[in-house]
C-alpha cells in the first residue's frame, strides 16, 4: 500500500515534518506500506502560480497525482492564528476534489502551545470531512513541550494504529482524477486552435 505524507512545515529542520515522519514510521511498523514524503514548503511557488494559471508544473503535477493514487495519507501543518497555514490550504485547494473520496487520512499539527491544539478539530477535520475523506479519530498534536515527554510516542502510536487498520480494512476507492500536465496543456492549446 502507498502512504503519503504532506508535510506543510516551513522550516527547516522543521518539528512539523518531524511529527510526519515518526507518525510514518509507526504506520510502517504496523502495516506494510511504502512511504512518500511531500514537502510543500519545496512547492510553495509551483501552488502560487497553480493558483493563478490554473495549472500546475510537472512537479507539482506529480505531487497531486501522488495524493490521489495513494492508500492513505498523513497531513501536517504548523497552526497560525488558531488554523491551518495558508501553503497547507492552497495545496488542498487545487486537489481534485473526488481525489480523497473514502480515503484514510490521519491529521496532524504542531504549534508553540497546547491551547492551539483544538485547530485540529475545527479546522482540519472539516475540511478533510468536506472532502469526503475517512478522518482517523486519533488527531496529533504536539507542542513545543510535548516533545520531551512519552505521552506523545503513545498518541502517535495510537493515531498510527488507526490509520494502519483503515487502509487495510476500508481501502480508498481506486479512481485516477488526475489529468497530467502535459495532457491539460494539450488539450487547453487544441481549444484555442
Amino acid at each position: 500500500m502507498k502512504l503519503v505524507v504532506v508535510s506543510a512545515g516551513l522550516t527547516q529542520p522543521s518539528s512539523t515534518r518531524l511529527l510526519a515522519d515518526r507518525l510514518a514510521a509507526s504506520v510502517a511498523t504496523q502495516t506494510d506500506v511504502t512511504v512518500q514524503v511531500l514537502e510543500l514548503r519545496d512547492l510553495a511557488v509551483d501552488i502560487a502560480k497553480n493558483m493563478v494559471a490554473g495549472f500546475p508544473s510537472p512537479t507539482l503535477g506529480d505531487a497531486l497525482l501522488a495524493v490521489a493514487e495513494a492508500d492513505g495519507l498523513i497531513v501536517a501543518t504548523p497552526i497560525f492564528t488558531a488554523s491551518y497555514s495558508g501553503l497547507f490550504k492552497s495545496f488542498f485547494d487545487l486537489v481534485e476534489h473526488e481525489a480523497l473520496t473514502g480515503k484514510p487520512v490521519l491529521i496532524a499539527a504542531t504549534g508553540g502551545t497546547a491551547r492551539h491544539s483544538l485547530a485540529l478539530e475545527h479546522a482540519l477535520r472539516p475540511m478533510f470531512a468536506y472532502l469526503h475523506a475517512v478522518v482517523a479519530p486519533t488527531a496529533v498534536y504536539a507542542a513545543s513541550e510535548d516533545w520531551a515527554g512519552t505521552d506523545l510516542a503513545q498518541r502517535i502510536d495510537r493515531a498510527a494504529g488507526e490509520l494502519a487498520e483503515l487502509m487495510v480494512r476500508s481501502p480508498a476507492p481506486a479512481k485516477q482524477t488526475f489529468i497530467p500536465f502535459e495532457e491539460q496543456l494539450a488539450a487547453l492549446k487544441e481549444k484555442t486552435d
